[in-house]
């Protein structure tokens, strides 16, 4: 029996949105964005939307000072995927690394999207989710 590959390319399964964060982000900003258990990955842009570093929570030491610039700690090597890349060589790569997220960029380095696997290790997040996950929060805060 002959394992189906998917047609799709990364780009066909990104969520198109990231929330992300500015180069001048402290530690702290990103230690509060990493409350979220939902959040892995802290994307760190410019004003033009160019992808400066990314950060996982493993990548800011415990003693670093909350006011610290926190784009000194992070790192876009092996974090990012070109849109046209196969999903399925996209889905190797997360699962040889451990990882579940990749940034993913054009060839200028700007940030297109965010390529987000499923905690159970079965597809992928999308836009319609994340939204549901986001209003679901925003009802439950109200309260």
């Amino acid at each position: 029996m002959l394992e189906t590959l998917d047609p799709r390319c990364v780009k066909d399964a990104m969520i198109t949105c990231p929330k992300t964060l500015s180069e001048d982000s402290s530690v702290e900003e990103v230690r509060r964005f990493f409350a979220d258990d939902h959040v892995h990955l802290a994307l760190i842009v410019d004003l033009n939307g160019r992808l400066l570093t990314t950060l996982e929570r493993s990548d800011i030491p415990a003693e670093a000072a909350g006011s610290a610039k926190a784009s000194f700690f992070g790192t876009i090597l092996g974090r990012t995927v070109e849109p046209q890349r196969s999903l399925d060589a996209a889905s190797a790569a997360l699962q040889s690394t451990g990882r579940r997220r990749l940034a993913v960029v054009d060839d200028e380095g700007k940030l297109l999207g965010l390529l987000c696997r499923k905690r159970i290790g079965l597809g992928y997040c999308n836009d319609a989710g994340v939204a549901a996950r986001a209003a679901g929060l925003a009802k439950s805060t109200r309260g």
